[in-house]
């Protein structure tokens, strides 16, 4: 992992030995504040009444009921009544379900700690933990806050909340003493909201609240949700459509039956009535649900959503601009490679290398040399010579097993002339060099020399020395990025790789991840003027080399300009102009700035390019769950509304009544949010190229709906017609009529959700208990009586069951547009 720095004000004052003073306590709230990640929520129930407030279907009851009970339809009235508190535990259910990713997350805090306060240990709130805080944490222990290991006993770490990985983490303390280090490795770090596996160990608290990685995640995902996306704002203008036909269409109902003769409150419930079953609530319910859904998912994947639009706009990414270092690579400088001299292995290159490597090394190289050799057993440091940019090397002279040596790396060029090679002798080096550099690696020389007796330590010697070999350094691809990046090519998105590196490097890095099949077009920006910068090269080439932050905003703006919807990487401040005009900006969770995170819609928790591919794969069934959503709910309203207007318009009594509305809304208010919830499971698939702005549904989609709404409004109608002069039941043929339409209209909601769904994920069971909950109400005289419907015989049910055979025919063209993308 990489190294995290430490802020200075956080842990100054603090003695690690002894923990904070009482006397520091109070400045130390003021200025940090407690150690929450969640502000005050309000009242579970009063959120839910809130929400509760704009939804129709209860005001429709109520005033339903007002007006059975004013007619003296007493019974009517009450089960009216009794049909509020089913919708109101749908929106209670809805709005616990909005708040699980926030409250799942916050559910992962400790809530006391053991803290170390004026030399003495005791017990407080976790949320009164401040930074420069002393804690121990044992086996269980939720950790309370971001800290440094001050010392542990075999201590293991559950960080699955936040890397994915459920494997546990070993981690190491930092070097004693009661001065601040101005950074650590990760293995010296501990998160709020991991839990101790094993061991135990004493932290020193550096962050709380929203200042620790878990609350930066509550609190980014809580605003994930505020902007309204342009597909909200695309079902807001439908609704309203929506809304002012079926205001027209109630009137002139309530007009045609005034004037057949039916009464002013046959006309007034037929209006409400056709006005609630014409009510389009469920599509920005279900849009708001899958969102945040989405968003849920997302987390899941470790990309953190933070705005809204980035669940729609995530799965129709076409192509990636992708930084290199610490996306596709790891970030860090390793030793891959040593060429040895003569009588000397690999391993020993690197040993002689790390004699000249100081001890407490700060330098990548220097860090990749010790890691790879260790600092070298036995030898002890004399004197050394640093390395500059003139010198271009730097020389240690070191004493080890009683024999003084002078070792030296650096620029081969360098170390070659003091090993005095001529021509014919560097040859081989020069080949070995060439390799090593054609791959894009970083390549230094070391070699040694022994010291004369009586050698003056204050002088570096300059000639004389034995190469001792060449050392290759890279930075290594992450794991599983080559499969994710095929995965892309192979979906149909454009992956590019935009990076500060030579281009000899950043091709050499593309052609490993199989950029351009190998052999990628990389364009150098060295030296090159934005003016001179041509959009088709630009758009065309695989790697951008010694890109600067403008020419990263170009690039996507020539990619978008050809149809691409484009997400781009960043981490630093210099890349928020990218960021902020591309169609998806992906900030890096562990090292990216503040002002790349806020200007980023999705912030990548583990810095990996993986994890972007995942969110692509997911945001793609996303968006197909949520257009075979839509495409149930247009489906089931088509039949319903017309049914409910053309028949009463033909004069003939009422299909559906009050109650009836309400239990065809319970049907498909849960069907419409629980059905059509997959999770990705086959990754990526290729989308056929766009033409033209994106559409929800694509225009044969709309065909196929416009058939398969038809077939359904007849097989209702059909079934009403026919159950008015259904044998032996003349006593009621409007009940039978009636009944016989609502089973048809619930048995093609059935047939819908198994045709849309493929019957994949929880769609049997879903299906199951609806159609079941259905023939119970209507099979059951008790229930049937409640419901103003009658039972059906054998016939009847068979003739339902027909007509929804033959609309699930009708709904194939309809599945198969919407699997063709």
């Amino acid at each position: 992992m990489d190294n995290l720095p430490v802020p200075p004000e956080r842990l100054l004052g603090s003695d690690p030995q002894t923990g904070l003073g009482s006397a520091q306590l109070e400045e130390r709230r003021r200025q940090f504040g407690e150690n929450n990640v969640t502000e005050a929520r309000p009242h579970p129930l009063l959120a839910v009444v809130t929400a509760s407030a704009g939804d129709p279907m209860l005001w429709f009851l109520l005033s339903m009921s007002v007006l059975f009970f004013f007619l003296g339809d007493t019974t009517e009235a009450v089960v009216l009544l009794l049909a509020i508190v089913p919708l109101l535990g749908m929106d209670a259910w809805l709005h616990r379900r909005t708040q699980a990713s926030t409250e799942g997350l916050a559910s992962r805090l400790a809530s006391t700690a053991r803290v170390l306060r004026d030399g003495r240990w005791q017990e407080i709130a976790a949320r009164e933990l401040l930074p420069g805080d002393v804690v121990e944490v044992v086996p269980g222990d939720w950790v309370p806050a971001d800290g440094l290991v001050l010392a542990e006993d075999q201590l293991q770490v559950d960080e699955s909340s936040l890397t994915g990985e459920s494997f546990p983490v070993r981690k190491q303390p930092i070097a004693p003493g009661n001065t601040p280090p101005a950074g650590a490795d990760g293995g010296q770090w501990v998160h709020a909201g991991t839990r101790v596996l094993g061991g135990k160990a004493r932290l020193w608290i550096v962050h709380t609240g929203a200042n620790t990685r878990y609350g930066e995640i509550v609190r980014l995902t809580r605003t994930s949700g505020q902007a309204r996306t342009p597909l909200q704002q695309a079902v807001t203008r439908l609704v309203r459509w929506i809304l002012v036909a079926a205001l027209l269409l109630c009137l002139l109902l309530a007009v045609v039956r005034l004037v057949q003769g039916h009464g002013l409150v046959d006309a007034l419930v037929s209006a409400l009535t056709l006005a609630v079953a014409a009510l389009p609530e469920e599509f920005p319910v279900v849009l708001t649900l899958f969102l945040g859904v989405g968003v849920y998912r997302l987390a899941q994947r470790q990309a953190l959503v933070r705005r809204a639009v980035a669940v729609e706009n995530i799965g129709r990414v076409s192509a990636i601009c992708s930084d290199k270092t610490g996306t596709l690579t790891e970030g860090e400088l390793r030793l891959l490679q040593c060429v040895p001299g003569d009588d000397l292995e690999a391993g020993d290159v690197a040993g002689v290398a790390a004699l000249a490597c100081g001890a407490a090394a700060h330098d990548p190289m220097d860090r990749a040399i010790l890691a790879a050799a260790g600092p070298g057993a036995g030898a002890v440091r004399l004197a050394s010579f640093p390395f500059t940019e003139d010198r271009r090397r730097e020389t240690a002279l070191v004493e080890r097993d009683g024999q003084r040596l002078a070792v030296v790396k650096g620029a081969p060029e360098t170390v070659r002339r003091l090993c005095g090679l001529g021509a014919a002798q560097y040859q081989p080096w020069q080949q070995q060099l060439d390799a090593l550099a054609a791959q894009g690696l970083k390549v230094i020389a070391c070699a040694s020399r022994p010291l004369a007796p009586g050698h003056e330590l204050t002088v570096e010697p300059d000639d004389g020395y034995t190469m001792a070999g060449l050392l290759a350094f890279g930075d290594p691809l992450r794991e599983g990025v080559r499969e994710a990046v095929q995965t892309c090519l192979q979906a149909g998105i454009r992956v590019v790789m935009v990076t500060g590196d030579h281009p000899l490097t950043a091709g050499a890095i593309a052609g490993q991840i199989g950029l351009g099949h190998g052999s990628p077009r990389v364009l150098s920006l060295d030296g090159r003027q934005d003016q001179e910068l041509d959009a088709d090269e630009l758009a065309a080439a695989d790697v951008i080399a010694r890109a600067a932050p403008g020419q990263k905003l170009l690039l996507v703006q020539a990619l978008q300009a050809r149809g691409h919807t484009v997400a781009v990487t960043g981490d630093g401040v210099n890349d928020v102009p990218a960021l902020q005009t591309a169609d998806i900006g992906i900030a890096m969770g562990q090292r990216g700035t503040r002002s790349a995170r806020e200007a980023a819609a999705i912030v990548l928790l583990d810095d990996n390019f993986r994890t972007l591919v995942n969110a692509i794969a997911e945001g793609r069934q996303l968006f197909t769950n949520l257009q075979r959503g839509f495409a149930y709910l247009l489906l089931f309203h088509a039949p319903l509304v017309l049914s409910a207007a053309l028949v009463p318009l033909a004069g003939l009594p009422l299909l559906y009544l009050p109650i009836h509305i309400v239990w065809l809304e319970l049907l498909i208010h849960p069907t419409a949010m629980l059905g059509f919830q997959q999770h990705s499971q086959a990754g990526l698939r290729r989308l056929p190229a766009a033409k033209g702005p994106v559409r929800f549904f694509p225009p044969r989609a709309w065909w196929a709906l416009l058939l398969g709404a038809g077939v359904a409004t007849a097989a209702v109608i059909g079934a009403y017609a026919a159950g008015l002069h259904w044998p032996g039941d003349a006593a009621d043929p409007a009940a039978t009529a009636r009944t016989l339409a609502l089973v048809t209209l619930m048995l093609c909601s059935a047939v819908f959700l198994a045709m849309l769904s493929r019957l994949a994920g929880r769609m049997p069971r879903v299906i199951g208990a609806a159609t079941l909950a259905s023939v119970a109400l209507v099979q059951v005289p008790a229930l049937s009586s409640v419901l103003l419907v009658q039972p059906l015989g054998t016939s009847a049910l068979l003739l339902a069951v027909v007509l929804a055979t033959v609309t699930g025919a009708a709904v194939l063209p309809l599945r198969r547009a919407l699997s063709a993308g």
